[in-house]
């Protein structure tokens, strides 16, 4: 057991460790730019730095803040690094934390929106995404049966798995029912046959902490840390007004009808949607982006999930390339401000977003303190993650069918885009490559493809 100079043995001369401040927030600025990989990969940087190498938190105080992130919607990674800061340096170290895992990735999406946007047509440009979406379409078909292979342990899970993909497939289904429905009959099975709906929620990291940490198993909870009624009600108001005063700005003076109005209420509705990570919410971004909205085209969607995959922080963050692109096509500022439509658009779809990543975890965190019993999930959400799987298939089809079929239904098949689908499956499956070797193999095989051919 690990023993700590913040423990609560009789030695009261033992000193008091604290983590500096200014260490930490270059630590975090650093993993905004290395955060490849997506959560697992994020998740294990992590846990290397403040776990085993600098030995700022113990395993077991990691994974109990693992487990609470894993049981919320949004990114768990970011909330992890978000609740990770709230423990070491109050609220601010919370904030600085998660706005760090996000601020890299948003600007380096920016301007790769806009190379994209503007110089998309150029050989080099439109030659490397030929290639490299036909990856992605293998990456999504990985990560369902990634998250199939974890979820679907019964017949029970794969049944509310299949219901789904037929509900949002061949009926058209929102996503949002989907999830009420799959929720609803997991608590309902998690009464009939509570052993067929009890998943555990605790990740394995793969090895386990020795020697002593700053934040021990035994280290008393900090006092900004304690649960408080007051404190919860502050967090709880705060957040809602930073949620309604932009909000009620861009209704007042935009109106609810005007384009950056809507994305500020889609994207608020997304990020409560985002159980079973970004894979799970990318359909219902792309039937309200796409389908609803028409911000961007089914093509521009799968170029902009291509982004995502090829920069640090959460997937999530392809929110900012729709609404980038919903800003610049839509010229919400008038044809000579594209760029700053853009802008501001991809600025405001990620504050809608993540905002209720930071009010989870900073109104959260001391009730989840006030216990290190370990967290499950709960029978409705097993039943939520089943759903996830079907719903994730059915983007996995629709991103092959545009890629295969680019000319629509009937149309010719791309043969080069079948060929290098395949090789990055066996790539992924096979031969377990990353999804940056993988992207970039088929982007260079697209440019040879177009330039060659």
């Amino acid at each position: 057991m690990n023993t700590s100079t913040q423990s609560t043995s009789p030695d009261a001369s033992a000193p008091v460790q604290t983590i500096p401040f200014f260490q930490a927030l270059l630590f975090w600025l650093k993993l905004g730019f290395i955060s490849f990989g997506g959560p697992a990969g994020q998740i294990a940087i992590m846990h290397h730095e403040l776990v085993e190498k600098r030995r700022w938190i113990s395993e077991r105080r990691f994974l109990h803040a693992l487990n609470y992130c894993m049981v919320l919607p949004g990114p768990e990674a970011q909330q992890l690094a978000t609740y990770i800061g709230w423990l070491m340096h109050r609220t601010w170290g919370g904030i600085i934390a998660g706005g760090l895992f996000v601020l890299p990735s948003l600007v380096l999406l920016i301007v790769l929106s806009w190379v994209y946007i503007a110089y998309g047509d150029t050989p080099l440009i439109s030659g490397l995404f030929y290639g490299i979406k036909p990856a992605v379409a293998a990456i999504v078909v990985q990560a369902c049966h990634r998250i199939g292979s974890k979820a679907l342990k019964n017949n029970w899970l794969w049944g509310i798995a299949a219901a789904s993909f037929v509900a949002i497939f061949a009926a058209g289904i929102p996503f949002p029912v989907i999830v009420i429905a799959a929720a609803l009959i997991g608590y309902i099975g998690g009464r009939i046959r509570p052993d067929a709906f009890s998943v555990k929620a605790a990740h394995s990291s793969g090895s386990t902490s020795a020697g002593s940490t700053i934040i021990d198993d035994h280290t008393p909870t900090p006092d900004h840390a304690s649960f408080r009624w007051p404190r919860l009600l502050l967090v709880v108001v705060v957040g809602l007004l930073l949620w309604l005063v932009p909000m009620s700005f861009l209704t007042l003076t935009l109106s609810w009808e005007h384009t950056l109005t809507q994305m500020a209420w889609f994207f608020t509705k997304a990020a409560l949607l985002t159980f079973g990570g970004a894979y799970a919410v990318l359909p219902y971004v792309y039937q309200g982006a796409v389908g609803h909205y028409a911000w961007l085209t089914p093509t521009q969607m799968i170029d902009g999930l291509a982004l995502g995959e090829t920069t640090p922080g959460p997937l999530i963050m392809v929110v900012a390339f729709v609404g980038f692109i919903g800003g610049y096509v839509h010229a919400v500022f008038g044809p000579e401000q594209q760029f700053l439509a853009g802008a501001t658009a991809a600025v405001l779809v990620t504050w809608f977003t993540f905002l209720p990543s930071f009010l989870f975890i900073l109104a959260g965190g001391p009730l989840v303190e006030s216990t290190h019993n370990e967290l499950k999930f709960t029978a409705a959400l097993t039943g939520i993650t089943a759903a996830v799987v079907g719903v994730i298939l059915n983007l996995a089809l629709f991103f092959g069918y545009h890629v295969v079929m680019p000319e629509g239904w009937g149309g010719a098949i791309d043969w080069w885009s079948v060929a290098i689908a395949a090789a990055a499956g066996i790539a992924l499956f096979r031969f377990k490559r990353g999804v940056i070797q993988v992207i970039a193999g088929a982007g260079v095989a697209g440019l040879l493809i177009k330039t060659l051919l």
